[in-house]
């Protein structure tokens, strides 16, 4: 398998969008993201919205013209999808495919829809895809900072033969291909996407803390104790590993630390759990997590496990003691200035 390229600023030709209009359809966390990068950078872009949406008048004061979904879709000539996944097909059904033009772009930053097959362009549509690896506030601010986050660049489908370069295009003018926009597929993207998240960065990540929070305070420890140790401080490692991997990490940490790192890893996660995560991915590769998701998300399941669970783990003790332990720093009340802004 050859190695994937990345592109950077000198690969990418934005006047290629010159002239040209950007729907961005969604107002969330990405949606506001790409929004603003693009028209900071020059872009000529219109935000997508169903009617009576809450984020009309903030995208509205944020210096951007806002139209009813059908009507961006047909006034532009790219069109970026960034409403949730579950929601995507039938809003593609509905006020997307009705109004594309031949020859415009469709494009996604997560492939689920398109990988899974529920949305199936026509084949006189560009499909491609600009996937931040960050948060849309942090996608934002590295943006202003004149710096930017690192994206993976796809193409499912070239009708034009300029599918590659309009989407490098707009990766530039994001600010992504100042960190590197890194070329994959939408398989590729969707199914490492979704492992990583359930296995690693969300589910396994939230299960090891949490399991560690309750080994503690089940022995007798102060759950505030138990929450510095098992919770709080991971994100003192996980900063350390972004910045310079885990060999700079351990260079970072006590020699204790290190070496408990190594004889105890291993007993945490054993082969048994790397079973149990080849299972998890087989169950992404083969539809099947596709399934259950939109299932419990469609009209006829209601949401009913997923709230639930929701709410299961809200009402954790780890909740209740790390509100308490957050009060104690000041970054916590510029957070919260952030969140309600």
């Amino acid at each position: 398998m050859s190695e994937a390229r990345i592109y950077y600023q000198e690969d990418c030709n934005m006047s290629l969008l010159e002239g040209k209009k950007i729907a961005v359809i969604g107002y969330g966390s990405q949606g506001h993201a790409h929004a603003l990068n693009l028209k900071d950078s020059g872009m000529d872009v219109v935000v997508g919205l169903y009617e009576g949406s809450r984020s009309a008048d903030k995208a509205r004061a944020q210096g951007l013209a806002v139209l009813p979904v059908g009507e961006a879709v047909a006034a532009a000539d790219v069109v970026m999808v960034l409403i949730p996944d579950e929601k995507q097909a039938a809003c593609y059904r509905k006020d997307i495919e009705p109004n594309l033009r031949s020859g415009s772009m469709l494009m996604f930053a997560h492939g689920f829809n398109i990988h899974f097959g529920l949305i199936r362009p026509a084949a006189d549509i560009d499909v491609a895809m600009i996937a931040p690896k960050a948060p849309g506030h942090t996608v934002r601010s590295e943006y202003q900072a004149g710096k930017g986050t690192p994206m993976l660049v796809a193409v499912q489908q070239d009708a034009t033969g300029k599918a590659l370069e309009k989407a490098l295009a707009y990766g530039a003018a994001m600010g992504g291909a100042r960190a590197g926009l890194l070329e994959t597929t939408f398989r590729t993207e969707t199914e490492t996407d979704l492992f990583g998240e359930q296995a690693v960065l969300c589910g396994g990540v939230c299960a090891l803390m949490q399991a560690g929070f309750e080994t503690l305070t089940e022995a007798g420890y102060d759950p505030r104790n138990a929450y510095f140790e098992c919770i709080h401080e991971m994100k003192l490692i996980v900063d350390l590993i972004y910045q310079s991997g885990f060999a700079g990490m351990r260079y970072s940490i006590s020699n204790t630390a290190e070496y408990g790192d190594y004889v105890t890893g291993p007993k945490i996660v054993t082969e048994e759990t790397k079973k149990t995560m080849k299972k998890i991915l087989s169950d992404i590769q083969d539809g099947s997590f596709a399934r259950e998701f939109l299932l419990e998300m469609s009209e006829a399941g209601g949401q009913v496990h997923f709230k639930a669970m929701r709410k299961l783990h809200a009402e954790h003790e780890l909740e209740k003691v790390g509100e308490q332990i957050r009060k104690l720093y000041s970054w916590n009340k510029e957070e919260d200035k952030l969140i309600n802004n």
